[in-house]
Protein backbone atom coordinates (compact mmCIF):
# COMPACT_ATOMS: atom_id res chain seq x y z
CA UNK A 1 0.00 0.00 0.00
CA UNK A 2 1.22 3.44 -0.76
CA UNK A 3 1.37 6.66 1.40
CA UNK A 4 -0.88 9.08 1.46
CA UNK A 5 -1.30 12.10 -0.44
CA UNK A 6 0.57 14.43 2.15
CA UNK A 7 2.83 12.08 3.41
CA UNK A 8 4.15 11.43 -0.50
CA UNK A 9 4.27 15.26 -0.97
CA UNK A 10 6.67 15.59 1.68
CA UNK A 11 8.73 12.56 0.61
CA UNK A 12 9.06 14.08 -2.74
CA UNK A 13 9.96 17.86 -1.72
CA UNK A 14 13.05 16.22 0.40
CA UNK A 15 14.14 14.25 -2.84
CA UNK A 16 13.92 17.53 -4.66
CA UNK A 17 16.59 19.01 -2.13
CA UNK A 18 14.22 21.62 -1.92
CA UNK A 19 11.83 23.86 -0.86
CA UNK A 20 8.12 24.37 -2.76
CA UNK A 21 8.42 26.94 -5.52
CA UNK A 22 4.83 27.96 -5.20
CA UNK A 23 3.94 31.79 -6.47
CA UNK A 24 3.47 33.81 -3.87
CA UNK A 25 1.68 37.29 -3.92
CA UNK A 26 4.16 39.88 -5.63
CA UNK A 27 4.18 43.66 -6.29
CA UNK A 28 0.60 43.92 -8.37
CA UNK A 29 -1.34 42.56 -11.01
CA UNK A 30 -1.07 43.91 -13.99
CA UNK A 31 -3.42 44.26 -17.10
CA UNK A 32 -2.63 42.54 -20.45
CA UNK A 33 -2.36 45.04 -23.14
CA UNK A 34 -4.07 43.39 -26.19
CA UNK A 35 -2.35 45.82 -28.26
CA UNK A 36 0.89 45.21 -27.67
CA UNK A 37 0.02 41.53 -28.34
CA UNK A 38 -1.07 42.21 -31.48
CA UNK A 39 1.84 44.52 -32.52
CA UNK A 40 4.00 41.87 -31.86
CA UNK A 41 2.63 39.02 -33.32
CA UNK A 42 1.60 41.07 -36.37
CA UNK A 43 5.04 42.15 -37.05
CA UNK A 44 6.04 38.45 -36.89
CA UNK A 45 3.77 37.93 -39.80
CA UNK A 46 4.44 41.48 -42.12
CA UNK A 47 8.32 40.80 -41.99
CA UNK A 48 8.30 37.22 -42.83
CA UNK A 49 9.74 35.55 -39.77
CA UNK A 50 6.75 33.49 -39.74
CA UNK A 51 3.68 32.56 -42.08
CA UNK A 52 1.09 33.11 -38.99
CA UNK A 53 0.46 32.72 -35.43
CA UNK A 54 -2.64 31.96 -32.94
CA UNK A 55 -2.19 33.10 -29.22
CA UNK A 56 -4.71 32.76 -26.04
CA UNK A 57 -4.37 34.37 -22.39
CA UNK A 58 -6.47 33.73 -19.81
CA UNK A 59 -6.20 36.06 -16.40
CA UNK A 60 -8.51 35.90 -13.21
CA UNK A 61 -10.92 33.35 -14.60
CA UNK A 62 -11.67 34.65 -18.15
CA UNK A 63 -10.64 35.10 -21.60
CA UNK A 64 -8.30 38.44 -21.76
CA UNK A 65 -6.57 38.23 -24.87
CA UNK A 66 -7.15 36.17 -28.04
CA UNK A 67 -5.37 36.56 -31.46
CA UNK A 68 -5.01 35.54 -35.45
CA UNK A 69 -2.68 36.10 -37.35
CA UNK A 70 -1.32 35.63 -41.19
CA UNK A 71 -2.08 32.80 -42.77
CA UNK A 72 -2.15 28.68 -41.33
CA UNK A 73 -1.71 27.41 -45.01
CA UNK A 74 0.01 30.97 -46.94
CA UNK A 75 0.20 28.66 -50.39
CA UNK A 76 -3.37 27.94 -50.38
CA UNK A 77 -4.30 31.63 -48.75
CA UNK A 78 -6.00 29.88 -46.02
CA UNK A 79 -6.20 32.26 -42.93
CA UNK A 80 -4.98 31.50 -39.41
CA UNK A 81 -7.67 31.01 -37.02
CA UNK A 82 -8.77 29.22 -33.93
CA UNK A 83 -9.80 26.38 -35.37
CA UNK A 84 -6.81 25.71 -37.09
CA UNK A 85 -4.63 21.89 -35.53
CA UNK A 86 -1.17 22.28 -34.69
CA UNK A 87 1.15 19.65 -34.23
CA UNK A 88 2.61 20.47 -30.69
CA UNK A 89 5.44 18.31 -30.77
CA UNK A 90 7.22 18.62 -26.77
CA UNK A 91 4.26 20.20 -25.21
CA UNK A 92 2.89 16.68 -25.28
CA UNK A 93 4.91 15.99 -22.25
CA UNK A 94 3.08 17.52 -19.79
CA UNK A 95 0.16 15.80 -20.77
CA UNK A 96 1.82 12.64 -20.58
CA UNK A 97 3.33 13.84 -16.68
CA UNK A 98 -0.13 14.75 -15.77
CA UNK A 99 -1.88 11.42 -16.79
CA UNK A 100 1.23 9.58 -15.03
CA UNK A 101 0.69 11.84 -11.89
CA UNK A 102 -3.02 10.67 -11.77
CA UNK A 103 -1.75 7.03 -11.54
CA UNK A 104 0.69 8.37 -8.36
CA UNK A 105 -2.72 9.65 -7.04
CA UNK A 106 -4.09 6.52 -6.91
CA UNK A 107 -1.12 4.76 -5.10
CA UNK A 108 -0.05 3.03 -7.69
CA UNK A 109 3.63 3.92 -7.50
CA UNK A 110 5.94 6.44 -5.32
CA UNK A 111 8.66 8.95 -6.94
CA UNK A 112 11.34 7.42 -5.00
CA UNK A 113 10.44 3.86 -6.24
CA UNK A 114 12.67 2.24 -8.50
CA UNK A 115 11.52 2.31 -12.37
CA UNK A 116 12.52 -1.29 -12.92
CA UNK A 117 10.00 -2.33 -9.98
CA UNK A 118 7.30 -1.88 -12.52
CA UNK A 119 9.80 -1.81 -16.12
CA UNK A 120 11.75 -4.68 -14.90
CA UNK A 121 14.36 -4.21 -18.68
CA UNK A 122 15.55 -0.91 -17.03
CA UNK A 123 17.63 -3.11 -13.81
CA UNK A 124 21.20 -3.12 -13.78
CA UNK A 125 21.94 -0.58 -16.16
CA UNK A 126 25.26 0.22 -17.45
CA UNK A 127 26.65 3.97 -18.14
CA UNK A 128 28.72 5.05 -21.23
CA UNK A 129 32.00 6.63 -19.45
CA UNK A 130 34.14 7.79 -22.75
CA UNK A 131 36.48 6.40 -24.68
CA UNK A 132 40.21 4.08 -23.63
CA UNK A 133 43.61 4.90 -25.24
CA UNK A 134 42.86 2.71 -28.13
CA UNK A 135 39.11 4.44 -28.94
CA UNK A 136 37.03 1.83 -27.40
CA UNK A 137 33.91 3.24 -25.42
CA UNK A 138 34.01 2.10 -22.06
CA UNK A 139 31.03 1.70 -19.93
CA UNK A 140 30.65 0.87 -15.98
CA UNK A 141 27.79 -0.17 -13.89
CA UNK A 142 25.38 2.50 -13.22
CA UNK A 143 25.46 3.53 -9.07
CA UNK A 144 21.99 3.65 -8.17
CA UNK A 145 18.30 2.57 -9.59
CA UNK A 146 17.03 4.82 -12.10
CA UNK A 147 13.92 5.77 -9.95
CA UNK A 148 10.41 7.06 -10.90
CA UNK A 149 11.28 11.13 -10.00
CA UNK A 150 14.11 10.63 -13.06
CA UNK A 151 12.31 9.83 -15.68
CA UNK A 152 9.64 12.75 -15.06
CA UNK A 153 12.52 15.34 -14.27
CA UNK A 154 15.26 14.27 -16.99
CA UNK A 155 17.55 12.79 -14.64
CA UNK A 156 17.00 9.32 -15.80
CA UNK A 157 20.53 9.34 -17.54
CA UNK A 158 18.41 8.73 -20.96
CA UNK A 159 18.88 10.93 -24.13
CA UNK A 160 17.72 11.42 -27.38
CA UNK A 161 19.10 9.94 -30.86
CA UNK A 162 18.90 13.53 -32.34
CA UNK A 163 22.57 14.22 -30.72
CA UNK A 164 24.54 13.52 -33.03
CA UNK A 165 28.05 14.29 -31.34
CA UNK A 166 27.08 12.06 -28.42
CA UNK A 167 28.11 8.34 -28.64
CA UNK A 168 25.25 7.02 -26.45
CA UNK A 169 22.96 8.81 -29.73
CA UNK A 170 24.53 7.04 -32.22
CA UNK A 171 23.59 3.48 -30.32
CA UNK A 172 20.26 4.76 -30.35
CA UNK A 173 20.06 5.09 -33.83
CA UNK A 174 21.66 1.99 -34.67
CA UNK A 175 19.07 0.32 -32.15
CA UNK A 176 16.40 2.29 -34.03
CA UNK A 177 15.05 3.72 -30.39
CA UNK A 178 12.77 6.06 -31.84
CA UNK A 179 11.40 4.05 -34.51
CA UNK A 180 7.45 4.62 -34.65
CA UNK A 181 7.11 1.16 -35.55
CA UNK A 182 7.88 -0.21 -32.12
CA UNK A 183 5.26 -0.60 -29.24
CA UNK A 184 5.75 1.22 -26.18
CA UNK A 185 6.37 -1.88 -24.89
CA UNK A 186 9.16 -2.19 -27.47
CA UNK A 187 10.37 0.98 -27.52
CA UNK A 188 10.69 0.77 -23.31
CA UNK A 189 12.97 -2.70 -24.02
CA UNK A 190 14.54 -1.26 -26.68
CA UNK A 191 16.36 1.94 -24.63
CA UNK A 192 16.75 0.24 -21.97
CA UNK A 193 19.13 -2.09 -23.82
CA UNK A 194 21.20 0.36 -24.22
CA UNK A 195 23.79 1.87 -22.43
CA UNK A 196 22.88 5.53 -20.57
CA UNK A 197 24.21 8.65 -21.06
CA UNK A 198 25.10 9.71 -17.30
CA UNK A 199 24.83 8.32 -14.02
CA UNK A 200 21.53 8.16 -12.52
CA UNK A 201 21.06 11.66 -10.95
CA UNK A 202 24.06 13.11 -12.27
CA UNK A 203 22.63 15.74 -14.68
CA UNK A 204 19.79 17.59 -16.40
CA UNK A 205 19.63 15.96 -19.87
CA UNK A 206 16.37 16.46 -22.02
CA UNK A 207 15.57 12.94 -23.52
CA UNK A 208 12.96 10.56 -24.79
CA UNK A 209 12.55 9.39 -21.00
CA UNK A 210 8.43 10.86 -21.94
CA UNK A 211 7.83 7.94 -23.50
CA UNK A 212 9.06 5.67 -20.97
CA UNK A 213 6.25 7.63 -18.81
CA UNK A 214 3.82 6.82 -21.49
CA UNK A 215 4.54 2.72 -21.27
CA UNK A 216 4.84 2.88 -17.43
CA UNK A 217 1.13 4.36 -17.64
CA UNK A 218 -0.04 1.45 -19.72
CA UNK A 219 1.71 -1.16 -17.11
CA UNK A 220 0.05 0.63 -14.30
CA UNK A 221 -3.42 1.31 -16.19
CA UNK A 222 -3.93 -2.06 -17.95
CA UNK A 223 -4.74 0.66 -20.70
CA UNK A 224 -3.03 1.47 -24.13
CA UNK A 225 -1.68 5.24 -23.38
CA UNK A 226 -3.88 6.66 -26.27
CA UNK A 227 -6.58 5.29 -24.54
CA UNK A 228 -5.59 6.64 -21.04
CA UNK A 229 -5.43 9.71 -22.16
CA UNK A 230 -8.53 10.33 -23.80
CA UNK A 231 -10.33 8.27 -21.11
CA UNK A 232 -8.56 10.47 -18.12
CA UNK A 233 -8.09 13.84 -19.15
CA UNK A 234 -9.42 14.82 -23.26
CA UNK A 235 -12.95 13.49 -22.54
CA UNK A 236 -13.46 15.24 -18.93
CA UNK A 237 -11.57 18.16 -19.99
CA UNK A 238 -13.73 18.55 -23.31
CA UNK A 239 -10.77 18.62 -25.66
CA UNK A 240 -12.32 17.41 -28.24
CA UNK A 241 -10.03 18.11 -31.43
CA UNK A 242 -6.93 16.69 -28.87
CA UNK A 243 -5.56 13.43 -31.35
CA UNK A 244 -2.45 12.02 -32.40
CA UNK A 245 -3.93 10.91 -35.93
CA UNK A 246 -5.56 13.62 -38.40
CA UNK A 247 -8.49 11.94 -40.37
CA UNK A 248 -8.75 12.92 -43.81
CA UNK A 249 -11.40 14.92 -43.63
CA UNK A 250 -9.91 17.43 -41.06
CA UNK A 251 -6.32 17.38 -42.45
CA UNK A 252 -6.98 20.95 -44.36
CA UNK A 253 -7.38 22.39 -41.02
CA UNK A 254 -3.83 21.83 -39.99
CA UNK A 255 -1.61 24.36 -40.16
CA UNK A 256 1.04 24.69 -43.07
CA UNK A 257 4.74 24.02 -41.58
CA UNK A 258 7.14 26.33 -42.08
CA UNK A 259 11.27 26.63 -42.11
CA UNK A 260 13.39 29.73 -42.22
CA UNK A 261 16.71 27.62 -42.21
CA UNK A 262 17.37 29.23 -45.52
CA UNK A 263 17.05 32.68 -44.75
CA UNK A 264 13.96 32.86 -46.56
CA UNK A 265 10.53 31.17 -44.87
CA UNK A 266 9.92 28.31 -46.92
CA UNK A 267 7.13 25.32 -46.78
CA UNK A 268 8.34 22.25 -45.81
CA UNK A 269 6.54 19.16 -47.75
CA UNK A 270 3.33 17.84 -46.30
CA UNK A 271 4.72 14.38 -47.08
CA UNK A 272 7.20 15.52 -44.22
CA UNK A 273 5.97 17.76 -42.20
CA UNK A 274 2.69 15.61 -41.38
CA UNK A 275 4.35 11.93 -41.65
CA UNK A 276 3.62 11.57 -38.02
CA UNK A 277 -0.13 12.42 -38.43
CA UNK A 278 -1.40 11.04 -41.54
CA UNK A 279 -0.60 7.47 -40.61
CA UNK A 280 -0.98 5.62 -37.93
CA UNK A 281 1.57 4.25 -35.66
CA UNK A 282 2.13 1.35 -33.07
CA UNK A 283 4.07 3.96 -31.37
CA UNK A 284 2.35 6.15 -28.74
CA UNK A 285 4.81 8.28 -28.35
CA UNK A 286 4.47 10.59 -24.34
CA UNK A 287 7.35 12.75 -25.42
CA UNK A 288 5.24 13.96 -28.75
CA UNK A 289 2.87 13.47 -31.58
CA UNK A 290 -0.41 14.99 -30.50
CA UNK A 291 -2.34 17.75 -32.21
CA UNK A 292 -4.98 20.09 -31.12
CA UNK A 293 -6.47 23.74 -31.86
CA UNK A 294 -5.52 26.04 -29.29
CA UNK A 295 -8.68 26.34 -26.94
CA UNK A 296 -8.20 22.64 -26.44
CA UNK A 297 -4.47 23.19 -25.02
CA UNK A 298 -5.88 26.15 -23.18
CA UNK A 299 -8.33 24.02 -21.42
CA UNK A 300 -5.49 21.85 -20.24
CA UNK A 301 -3.18 24.94 -19.04
CA UNK A 302 -6.43 26.36 -17.25
CA UNK A 303 -7.13 23.05 -15.95
CA UNK A 304 -3.40 23.09 -14.07
CA UNK A 305 -3.90 26.92 -13.09
CA UNK A 306 -6.90 25.91 -11.41
CA UNK A 307 -5.37 23.23 -9.34
CA UNK A 308 -6.19 20.92 -11.29
CA UNK A 309 -10.02 21.06 -12.40
CA UNK A 310 -11.92 22.72 -15.01
CA UNK A 311 -15.93 22.93 -15.43
CA UNK A 312 -16.58 20.54 -12.59
CA UNK A 313 -13.97 17.65 -13.84
CA UNK A 314 -11.17 17.20 -11.28
CA UNK A 315 -8.10 15.52 -13.13
CA UNK A 316 -5.44 15.77 -10.33
CA UNK A 317 -5.42 17.11 -6.84
CA UNK A 318 -4.28 20.66 -6.51
CA UNK A 319 -1.21 19.62 -3.92
CA UNK A 320 -0.72 17.67 -6.96
CA UNK A 321 -0.10 20.11 -9.46
CA UNK A 322 2.03 22.32 -6.80
CA UNK A 323 4.32 19.38 -6.90
CA UNK A 324 4.72 19.26 -10.34
CA UNK A 325 5.38 22.55 -10.83
CA UNK A 326 8.17 22.58 -8.06
CA UNK A 327 12.12 22.47 -8.88
CA UNK A 328 12.74 19.21 -8.80
CA UNK A 329 16.44 19.01 -9.63
CA UNK A 330 19.13 18.15 -6.55
CA UNK A 331 21.71 21.03 -5.69
CA UNK A 332 24.51 18.40 -6.55
CA UNK A 333 22.98 18.63 -10.58
CA UNK A 334 25.11 21.40 -11.68
CA UNK A 335 24.97 20.03 -15.22
CA UNK A 336 22.22 21.36 -16.75
CA UNK A 337 22.78 21.46 -20.50
CA UNK A 338 20.41 23.75 -22.10
CA UNK A 339 17.83 24.32 -19.80
CA UNK A 340 19.17 27.63 -18.96
CA UNK A 341 18.65 29.15 -21.87
CA UNK A 342 15.00 29.57 -21.08
CA UNK A 343 15.80 32.34 -17.56
CA UNK A 344 16.14 31.30 -14.14
CA UNK A 345 14.77 27.69 -14.79
CA UNK A 346 14.84 24.76 -12.42
CA UNK A 347 12.30 21.43 -13.60
CA UNK A 348 9.81 19.97 -11.72
CA UNK A 349 7.79 17.05 -13.30
CA UNK A 350 7.81 17.56 -16.86
CA UNK A 351 7.58 20.88 -16.40
CA UNK A 352 10.26 23.88 -16.37
CA UNK A 353 9.88 26.33 -13.35
CA UNK A 354 10.72 29.75 -13.02
CA UNK A 355 12.62 30.42 -9.90
CA UNK A 356 14.22 33.76 -10.02
CA UNK A 357 12.62 36.74 -11.79
CA UNK A 358 13.96 37.87 -15.08
CA UNK A 359 17.98 39.25 -14.54
CA UNK A 360 18.84 40.51 -17.73
CA UNK A 361 17.52 42.00 -20.88
CA UNK A 362 17.71 39.00 -22.96
CA UNK A 363 15.47 36.78 -20.30
CA UNK A 364 12.34 36.66 -21.32
CA UNK A 365 9.55 38.19 -19.15
CA UNK A 366 7.58 36.04 -16.70
CA UNK A 367 7.02 36.08 -12.61
CA UNK A 368 8.41 33.71 -10.39
CA UNK A 369 6.43 30.00 -9.61
CA UNK A 370 5.62 29.80 -13.29
CA UNK A 371 5.57 26.56 -14.68
CA UNK A 372 6.35 26.03 -18.91
CA UNK A 373 7.06 23.91 -22.08
CA UNK A 374 7.24 24.39 -25.81
CA UNK A 375 7.50 22.38 -28.74
CA UNK A 376 9.87 21.78 -31.41
CA UNK A 377 7.87 23.89 -33.90
CA UNK A 378 8.29 27.47 -31.65
CA UNK A 379 5.30 26.32 -30.15
CA UNK A 380 4.90 27.81 -26.37
CA UNK A 381 2.34 27.47 -23.13
CA UNK A 382 3.04 29.11 -19.92
CA UNK A 383 1.06 28.82 -16.07
CA UNK A 384 1.36 31.63 -14.02
CA UNK A 385 -0.12 31.26 -10.52
CA UNK A 386 1.11 34.53 -9.44
CA UNK A 387 -0.74 36.65 -12.10
CA UNK A 388 -3.47 33.66 -12.14
CA UNK A 389 -3.10 33.51 -15.44
CA UNK A 390 -1.78 31.52 -18.56
CA UNK A 391 -1.36 32.00 -22.12
CA UNK A 392 -0.74 29.55 -25.39
CA UNK A 393 1.15 30.34 -28.51
CA UNK A 394 0.90 27.78 -31.70
CA UNK A 395 3.02 28.51 -34.22
CA UNK A 396 4.72 26.23 -36.97
CA UNK A 397 8.10 27.33 -37.87
CA UNK A 398 11.63 25.29 -37.27
CA UNK A 399 14.18 26.23 -36.42
CA UNK A 400 13.16 26.36 -33.15
CA UNK A 401 12.77 30.20 -32.07
CA UNK A 402 12.79 30.69 -28.32
CA UNK A 403 15.16 33.51 -28.35
CA UNK A 404 13.41 35.57 -30.60
CA UNK A 405 9.25 34.47 -31.04
CA UNK A 406 9.44 33.56 -27.74
CA UNK A 407 10.78 35.89 -25.80
CA UNK A 408 8.95 38.61 -28.00
CA UNK A 409 5.29 37.09 -27.14
CA UNK A 410 6.47 36.90 -23.21
CA UNK A 411 7.39 40.42 -23.45
CA UNK A 412 4.27 41.39 -24.91
CA UNK A 413 2.11 39.72 -22.32
CA UNK A 414 3.65 41.48 -19.63
CA UNK A 415 4.43 44.69 -21.03
CA UNK A 416 4.61 47.65 -18.50
CA UNK A 417 4.42 44.95 -15.44
CA UNK A 418 6.44 44.34 -12.51
CA UNK A 419 7.19 40.82 -14.54
CA UNK A 420 8.71 42.46 -17.45
CA UNK A 421 12.31 41.55 -18.35
CA UNK A 422 14.63 44.41 -17.81
CA UNK A 423 15.60 46.84 -20.64
CA UNK A 424 18.85 46.90 -21.92
CA UNK A 425 19.78 50.33 -20.66
CA UNK A 426 19.06 49.11 -17.38
CA UNK A 427 15.83 51.06 -16.55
Amino acid sequence: MKNPLAALLSAALLTSGGGMTTAHAQESAFTVQDAVIDETLQAYVETGRIAGATALVWQDGEEVYAGSFGMADREAGRAMSRDTLFQIYSMTKPVTGVALMTLWEDGKFDLDDPLSDYLPEFADMTVFAGFDADGEPVFEPAKRAIKVIDILRHTAGLGYASEMKEYPAHLYREAGVMDNSQTLDEFSQNIASQPLYYQPGGEWKYSASVSVQARLVEVLSGQEFDTYLRETIFEPLGMDSATRYVAPEDRERLAGFYSDASGTLERVPDIQAYAGVYNRSAFQAGGFGLVMEIDDYMRFARMLLNGGALDGARILEAETVELMATDHLPATVQDVNWLRNKGQAGFGLNFAVRIAPPLKSYEASGAVGEFFWDGYASTLFWVDPANDLAAVLLVQKVPFDEIGLHKAFRDAVYAGSAFAAPQPNGE
